[in-house]
């Protein structure tokens, strides 16, 4: 693999993060749905509420590059994202330890049932399913999962 760091992100940095965020939503459609906000609005939301209210962590390259995101908020594991193109080389699983090692206690996070290639990515690194919905409860209306870990339900 490419050189890979993990950091955390700095405040200049709400538009790269959001290009993360928005470059995985926008190629995975097959499988998850469709960003419901424009990617204006996704810019604006990451600046002015992500950076400001949770704790954010980009993966980059040797160029410094983000190619990466993890966003925490408190025992909850709310963003993960990589770009397609760094899809399946590690960083996922980069910043998916980089979430065990800071919340030791353990968080939980949502993943919609269509996702089922992130479902299997959580499984296998000792998330475990705990409720089903019917996604009424989030903004794209799709069923979802939550999981949930902690050091007393990894295998």
């Amino acid at each position: 693999m490419p050189a890979l760091k993990l950091r955390p992100a700095q405040d200049d940095e709400a538009a790269a993060a959001a290009g993360v965020w928005l470059a995985s939503r926008w190629a995975n459609t097959a499988t998850i749905p469709a960003p419901v906000h424009s990617d204006d609005a996704v810019r604006r939301w990451m600046c002015e509420t992500v950076f400001t209210t949770r704790e954010v962590w980009l993966a980059v390259d040797a160029d410094d590059t983000a190619i990466g995101l993890l966003v925490l908020d408190e025992a909850w594991l709310d963003d993960l994202y990589v770009v397609p193109e760094r899809s399946g080389h590690g960083v996922g699983v980069a910043l998916l330890e980089l979430a065990k090692r800071l919340r030791p206690d353990g968080f939980g996070l949502w993943v919609f049932a269509s996702n089922t290639g992130a479902q299997r990515f959580y499984q296998r690194h000792g998330l475990l399913p705990v409720e089903r919905t019917d996604g009424a409860g989030n903004e794209e209306k799709a069923p979802d999962i939550r999981y949930l870990w902690s050091e007393s339900s990894c295998p």
